[in-house]
């Protein structure tokens, strides 16, 4: 397989009909798996873009609500942008409390722009699928005058470096191209160039903030979130089978069903020049 890296970015350079049905077979999982973010995180946004009381949020890449559902809590009106139609009933379902939140079924290139309407644009672990021609530039289009880009990222939840030594051995066996784990560091280097990019023609006054999150997973979840992150979606089906099968015998003699992780939550937001 090819390096990580590469792989990432072949991933994410697809054209818009395979980005649609990327995560189509694992929006349950995913709903259930992925990590949520910190409210600390969520009020800071809020604070920091000044968002009043009646602000609307336009949401790129909701996938199923996940951070929809905590900006709604706080009473904004939300117009959530999904690709996939599966993620797509999952957010019209996880929303269904809120009348003010509505869900689009599109990607945020197709979508036709409302220019200068929305108080923030908001997108949660999901500003990498967005094609770079148009990223920047469609964002501050929709924003009005003096209005917030917020970025909300999550980076894979994943075990402590003991139970990442035990895998390793399984990973070299079945998927050598894949780690059970990355460096801190490797996630912030990875994460610091979207910042620096929003901060370049069309937006000022970054803010980065960051918080180290823990979360417990049973075995079957956290295969469950596994299934739901790129590089594994990628893997042939017997690879992947074969892969999960072996950190869930190590992870059964191991950690006895409870699997704590940690994973670093970051806020990233800057102001429309």
């Amino acid at each position: 397989m090819k390096d990580i890296k590469q792989l990432l970015q072949a991933i994410y350079s697809k054209d818009l009909e395979e980005k649609k049905i990327w995560y189509s077979s694992v929006a349950e999982a995913y709903d259930q798996a992925r990590p949520r973010y910190p409210q600390q995180l969520i009020n800071r946004a809020v604070e920091l873009a000044q968002l009043p009381s009646d602000g609307i949020i336009l949401e790129v890449g909701c996938g199923p609500g996940i951070a929809t559902t905590a900006f709604a809590d706080l009473g904004f009106s939300i117009v959530a942008i999904e690709p996939s139609q599966e993620s797509c009933q999952l957010a019209r379902h996880n929303c269904s409390q809120y009348p003010d939140v509505e869900i689009i079924n599109s990607t945020f290139e197709e979508w036709e722009l409302e220019t200068g309407k929305f108080h923030a644009v908001l997108a949660a672990t999901s500003f990498h699928w967005v094609s770079q021609e148009i990223r920047y530039q469609k964002t501050a289009d929709a924003l009005k005058d003096n209005g917030f880009l917020i970025l909300l990222w999550n980076t894979p939840p994943q075990p402590n470096h003991e139970v990442c030594q035990l895998l390793n051995q399984v990973y070299q066996t079945y998927a050598p191209s894949l780690k059970p784990c990355e460096e801190i560091e490797t996630h912030q280097q990875n994460l610091s160039k979207f910042a620096k990019n929003g901060n370049s023609g069309k937006f000022q006054d970054l803010v980065s903030e960051q918080l180290v999150c823990d979360v417990t997973y049973s075995i079957d979840n956290y295969l469950a979130l596994l299934s739901t992150l790129s590089p594994y979606i990628a893997l042939d089906h017997q690879q992947r089978e074969s892969l999960f099968q072996g950190i869930k015998e190590i992870l059964e003699l191991e950690v006895d069903n409870s699997l704590e992780t940690s994973y670093l939550s970051v806020l990233q937001i800057a102001k429309k020049i």
